[in-house]
C-alpha cells in the first residue's frame, strides 16, 4: 500500500466524518486484506482506550465491551474505511463513541415505546374485566419479547417504519441498505411477530 499508517496513541487528528457515513471507491483486494490486518492491529492496540472512552460517557463495563465488539464487526465488513486515516486511534474512538450514542438513543426510544404501549393498552381497560386486562397485558408482553428478539437491524427497520413512521427510503439511507432489504426486513419482522401472537393465542 502506498500510504503508511501509524498506530500512534499520541496523535491528535480531528476526524470530521463518522465512519458510518463515509463513502469511497471500491478498494482492491490487496488493499482490503491490508485494511483487515490494520483493523485487527488497531483494535488490539487501542482496545483499552476505546473501552475507557465509552465508559466515560456513562456505559457500563459490559456495555462498553459490546460496543467495541459491534464496532469491530461493522468495520470488518468494510475495512477500507480505515484507509487514509492519519490517526486510527482518533478515528476509532470517535466511531465507538458515536456507536454508543446510537445504541443509547435506540434503547431510550424502545423504553419510551414500550411505556407508551403499556399506557395505550391499560388506560382504556380500567373498567374491563380482570381477565381481559390480564390478556392484554400478556399480549403486550408477547409483542415486546417478539420485537426485542428480532436481529438488531431488522428491529431497527421495524421500529423506525411501523412505530416511528419513517419513510422506507429514509430508513434505507440511514442504515446503508437498499429499499428492497428494508421491505424484506419489514415482511420478516411482521411474520415473526404474528407467529408469536398466534402461538400465544393457540397455546
Amino acid at each position: 500500500m502506498g500510504n503508511t499508517h501509524h498506530l500512534d496513541a499520541g496523535a491528535d487528528v480531528d476526524v470530521a466524518d463518522e465512519y458510518q457515513c463515509e463513502q469511497g471507491g471500491q478498494a482492491a483486494p490487496v488493499e482490503i486484506d491490508a485494511a483487515r490486518a490494520l483493523l485487527d492491529q488497531a483494535i488490539s492496540a487501542y482496545y483499552s482506550d476505546l473501552h475507557a472512552a465509552i465508559r466515560r460517557r456513562g456505559a457500563g463495563t459490559s456495555q462498553a465491551t459490546e460496543i467495541v465488539h459491534d464496532l469491530y464487526i461493522q468495520l470488518s465488513r468494510k475495512p477500507e474505511r480505515l484507509v487514509g486515516k492519519s490517526s486510527l486511534r482518533a478515528f476509532l474512538i470517535r466511531a465507538a463513541v458515536n456507536l454508543g450514542i446510537d445504541r443509547a438513543r435506540r434503547a431510550a426510544f424502545e423504553a419510551r415505546l414500550f411505556e407508551s404501549l403499556d399506557i395505550s393498552v391499560h388506560a382504556p381497560t380500567i373498567a374491563a374485566p380482570i381477565e381481559t386486562r390480564l390478556d392484554l397485558s400478556r399480549r403486550l408482553a408477547v409483542l415486546r419479547k417478539a420485537i426485542l428478539a428480532l436481529p438488531a437491524q431488522r428491529r431497527d427497520v421495524f421500529i423506525a417504519h411501523r412505530l416511528a413512521g419513517m419513510d422506507k427510503d429514509e430508513i434505507a439511507e440511514q442504515l446503508g441498505i437498499t429499499r428492497g432489504q428494508v421491505n424484506r426486513h419489514l415482511r420478516k419482522a411482521m411474520l415473526h411477530c404474528m407467529e408469536k401472537i398466534d402461538e400465544f393465542e393457540n397455546g
